[in-house]
């Protein structure tokens, strides 16, 4: 048995609110009967919803992992560049999922993607303190300075405050980044304002998932397991309070 809501919000019908107003407006009707609380429970596998007359297919919940490539560019289409997309086999392009935050064209590495808005939204949003983390190669070197001002909150050049981060020197022109935010060129922008400019960088991680040597270009579904911890990791794995603001679809 699934609530109602959760049916409606795995199947992409609307935001949260827009859900709510349906509802209210006696918009939904299961099993032909009007509908009009979004906790009432249904069996997904025969009950018959409908949306203003319309069947509401429910669609498949599918978490991707992919090892993005450069030269792809993180979006669903592109007039100029190939996409992310391009690299996806049909049967996941139906399930309509799309990328999770964004590598820029030349970065390369881990790429989720993800047909369910809610757990888009709480992995790339700071209040949830996903961690992801780079490895990067660059000019000059970093020291304690550097690690103590990443650890503190930079401040960018255009007054973007970023969160506190972690910055950890590898070697020589070699070092591990880990944020827990996605602004624009972020890890870019903060490795340039501390004079050590990246000319190579790479997501090796988001969360506890890892690459695990998946090749370039490759994609695959999360098992159970790896959905299990990255839903207790965002808490997406207990029913959704129906007073939520997170967006229940990707646009």
């Amino acid at each position: 048995m699934q609530r109602l809501d959760k049916y409606l919000s795995d199947a992409g019908c609307a935001s949260r609110r827009e859900l709510k107003a349906l509802l209210r407006a006696g918009a939904v009707r299961v099993n032909g009967l009007v509908v009009t609380d979004g906790a009432a429970k249904l069996d997904e596998q025969t009950a018959a919803v409908t949306l203003n007359g319309q069947p509401v297919e429910r669609r498949r919940r599918v978490v991707l992992l992919m090892n993005k490539p450069a030269g792809y560019v993180t979006s669903t289409e592109d007039p100029r560049d190939l996409t992310v997309m391009d690299l996806l086999p049909e049967q996941w392009k139906k399930q309509a999922v799309a990328p999770v935050g964004r590598l820029d064209k030349q970065t390369e590495g881990l790429l989720l993607l993800t047909n369910d808005g809610v757990l888009a939204h709480r992995l790339i949003s700071p209040r949830y303190r996903v961690e992801k983390s780079y490895y990067a190669r660059h000019e000059g070197e970093v020291g304690p300075d550097d690690v103590q001002a990443f650890r503190e909150g930079l401040v960018l050049g255009d007054g973007t405050r970023c969160l506190p981060a972690r910055l950890e020197p590898l070697g020589p022109g070699e070092s591990r980044i880990t944020v827990t935010e996605g602004k624009y060129h972020q890890v870019r922008r903060m490795m340039a304002s501390r004079g050590a400019p990246v000319v190579y960088l790479r997501r090796e991680r988001e969360g506890m998932l890892t690459l695990n040597g998946l090749g370039p270009g490759q994609v695959r579904e999360l098992n159970a397991e790896e959905t299990a911890a990255i839903d207790r990791l965002c808490g997406t794995a207990v029913p959704r309070d129906s007073g939520s603001d997170d967006p229940l679809v990707q646009n």
